[in-house]
């Protein structure tokens, strides 16, 4: 079975796993009473970059990295993601962390709250913030979701290091052509049931957005209300929502190498924040969101109420791939099958923010 890396941020702490011969091995907390927001593990070169985005209620935020799978943790002397003074804004915390692909090898993403989007050319030792988008027209009109005002979600294009989408709560998804120089709002189908207009060209609470692995113009989109597709990279979104509990719910992740297969989790409403019919299920689909399976296997079958948030579902890049989830119960499931199966991998951690895996050998 092959080797595999865990992360697990949360808000008391990253815990790190490793797989070794099937059998798990949790270790933490590192960044102890630290609300771990985002985690990124960077394969590209050679070493390994583990990079974490802490919020200390004491000394705030800040981005650390491990060059040792977390031996040792290295935070710069001066502040990694820093707003300039000019733009009056200051740092609430690192929503999200995301190393472009190999055509981009040094360059790594952080996307933030208040709403805007940084870039590294040091894999994340220093940023600078990406002003177009910060100076973007609509801007003024961007609202705070229930979470904070937060730039969730970064994807770079494997054919084209220029082109890069981020989502937004509650502003929606926007694209870049030009490597950052502009940006245009890519909401058009995608609902926001809570605005007059329920279909504007900004506006929407997208909780979360991934690309498909073999088609990279086929993208899904979990939002507040709606499970929605692309396949023309964000230019027009289509409803896939039918078969699924509930609609509702944060978190979406690609298969790593089948394409048209993804993972949701659903959620039972906007106003009652647990699992869809209070059953711990993930859905799949492998037909682009024509039909929805449960993945049940070895998951709790009774009452539950663990909800899993919009970076606490993840892939790694196994063959068969695994897939991973933490929920607010604290609870650390994995599959080692493509999510016919599960096992629990720990429970009683704090409140599960984020998760991210990667395969070795």
């Amino acid at each position: 079975m092959t080797d595999v890396l865990l992360t697990a941020g949360t808000r008391k702490g990253l815990f790190i796993g490793r797989r070794r011969d099937g059998s798990w091995e949790i270790t933490g907390p590192h960044f102890n009473a630290q609300a771990i927001y985002s985690v990124a593990v960077d394969t590209r070169g050679d070493t390994t970059r583990i990079l974490v985005g802490g919020d200390s209620a004491h000394w705030g935020p800040s981005v650390f990295h491990s060059d040792d799978l977390g031996g040792t943790w290295v935070e710069p002397r001066q502040p990694a993601v820093k707003f300039p003074q000019s733009t009056g804004a200051s740092l609430e915390r690192v929503w999200q962390l995301h190393p472009a692909g190999p055509e981009a090898p040094d360059v790594v993403y952080a996307g933030t709250e208040p709403a805007a989007l940084f870039r590294s050319e040091d894999r994340g030792e220093s940023f600078e913030l990406v002003r177009p988008l910060w100076e973007h027209p609509t801007r003024s009109r961007w609202e705070p979701g229930g979470g904070g005002e937060g730039l969730h979600t970064v994807l770079t294009d494997p054919r084209d290091a220029l082109a890069v989408t981020v989502a937004v709560s509650t502003a929606g998804v926007f694209r870049t052509k030009d490597g950052g120089a502009s940006w245009a709002p890519s909401n058009k189908g995608v609902s926001a049931v809570f605005l007059p207009d329920p279909e504007p060209e900004f506006g929407q609470c997208v909780h979360k957005v991934t690309r498909d692995a073999a088609d990279p113009d086929r993208l899904y989109l979990q939002n507040h209300w709606g499970v929605f597709r692309s396949d023309d990279s964000g230019d027009h979104w289509s409803d896939i929502g039918a078969g699924l509990p509930s609609d509702f719910g944060f978190a979406a992740a690609a298969h790593p190498h089948r394409g048209g297969t993804a993972y949701v989790f659903p959620i039972n409403a906007d106003a009652d924040r647990v699992p869809a019919e209070h059953r711990c299920r993930v859905f799949r689909t492998s037909d682009a969101g024509r039909t929805w399976e449960p993945l049940t296997q070895g998951l709790p079958d009774g009452a539950h109420y663990g909800t899993v948030l919009r970076d606490a579902l993840c892939t790694d890049d196994a063959d068969p791939a695994g897939v991973y989830f933490g929920n607010r119960n604290g609870e650390l499931y994995a599959s080692a099958d493509d999510g016919d199966s599960w096992r629990q991998i720990a429970s009683h951690l704090p409140d599960v923010l984020c998760v991210r895996a990667v395969a070795f050998g």
